[in-house]
């Protein structure tokens, strides 16, 4: 459904280039100078120097907006055809009083391998230390918010809402309450029966083209047993890396070894990272899924229960339609949260992973109650 754009007033998208020491040498030499764009309300009052936040004027609870895989903060902000982007939404929400004014923070963490799951890793950079160490402080002093964990929240879809809720789970110093849409979670349904296309995309790159006729699969398997790199991985990234434009297997496939640098990464392997299957047979490498499964939150509610209890409020949904069956790991997550006495709303709608930005209409009044002051 399309929306007319609204005569409200739009308040002002500020973009910054921010330049990070903890990016600086991120191994996959992604740029560490990044725009940050951060939306001030209507009412802000624009005569106050950046830097002097505390000085006159009033302060503001603050949202960071944790984008999903293959986006970027400045995503969030560009216009949208028949449709709002977050600045709009959020102008419209505070207008109809559904929310009170709030800075919201639009971070890139866009990497080359497609994106990042806002957590550190050996392989792909330090993104929650970015967030926590760097732009959390540097919001605080450049703008004026109520800097304190009890008025700082996050929220974010698929990867963006894993972030969120590892945040709450990890990092509940920083945050005092975290919205969660589609957010990755219970790894053996979303990432596991993904993983055979992938290997089947991996498998074009493998060093012996396959023929017709008789196979060795022992001599062919011989690399590829211990989910270290038999070249093919490489290949595969060499390739996708000089295209402008990607297939939707090279995506999906660029988002698996993603994980993977996430999950398991391995210094002392070529890639940085392991592999959880055999690339040659396929079978699982149950000591290297292990590694990916003690980062599905389903498993670490237990572990995190204080931080979690610590929250003002825990919001997550999940559409009972999603592609990539995220609904089951958002209500087996939901499961475990009760279980441990951690209160939260969690709610389901009738709608795929797709194109459901139209949700920040009901969690971000949701986080504003937890937040203001």
């Amino acid at each position: 459904m399309s929306r007319k754009r609204s005569s409200h007033p739009a308040g002002t998208v500020v973009v910054v280039e921010f330049d990070s020491k903890i990016l600086a040498d991120n191994p996959l030499g992604d740029p560490h100078v990044r725009k940050l764009a951060v939306w001030l309300p209507p009412g802000y009052d624009s005569g106050t120097v950046r830097g002097q936040a505390s000085g006159r004027g009033k302060h503001y609870p603050v949202l960071f907006d944790l984008v999903g895989f293959t986006g970027s903060g400045l995503a969030h902000v560009n216009w949208r055809p028949f449709d709002e982007n977050v600045p709009e939404r959020v102008a419209r929400l505070v207008a109809e009083r559904r929310i009170g004014p709030t800075i919201v923070v639009f971070p890139d963490c866009f990497t080359s391998m497609g994106g990042n799951q806002y957590v550190n890793s050996p392989a792909i950079g330090r993104y929650a230390d970015y967030l926590t160490r760097e732009l959390i402080p540097y919001v605080d002093r450049e703008f004026r918010t109520l800097a304190s964990r009890e008025h700082r929240g996050c929220f974010g879809k698929s990867s963006g809402g894993y972030g969120a809720i590892i945040h709450a789970m990890k990092y509940a110093k920083y945050w005092g309450a975290v919205a969660d849409h589609s957010g990755d979670a219970l790894f053996d349904f979303c990432y596991f029966t993904d993983w055979p296309r992938t290997l089947n995309e991996l498998d074009r790159y493998r060093k012996r083209p396959r023929t017709p006729g008789r196979v060795d699969v022992i001599r062919d398997e011989r690399d590829a047993a211990e989910g270290i790199d038999d070249g093919r991985v490489r290949r595969f990234l060499d390739h996708v890396f000089a295209k402008e434009k990607l297939s939707d297997a090279e995506v999906h496939a660029l988002m698996n070894l993603a994980m993977a640098a996430t999950y398991d990464p391995d210094p002392d392997t070529p890639l940085g990272f392991r592999l959880p299957f055999n690339l040659e047979t396929g079978e699982l490498l149950p000591a290297r899924w292990r590694r990916w499964q003690k980062h599905d939150p389903v498993h670490l509610v237990a572990s995190s229960k204080r931080n979690l209890q610590s929250m003002r409020g825990i919001y997550i949904d999940c559409g009972w339609r999603d592609q990539y069956h995220l609904h089951y790991g958002a209500r087996l997550l939901s499961k475990r949260l009760t279980q441990y006495g951690i209160a939260h709303v969690y709610e389901e709608f009738d709608d795929t992973h797709s194109s459901i930005d139209y949700r920040m209409d009901v969690s971000l009044p949701y986080l504003y109650r937890a937040l203001k002051p």
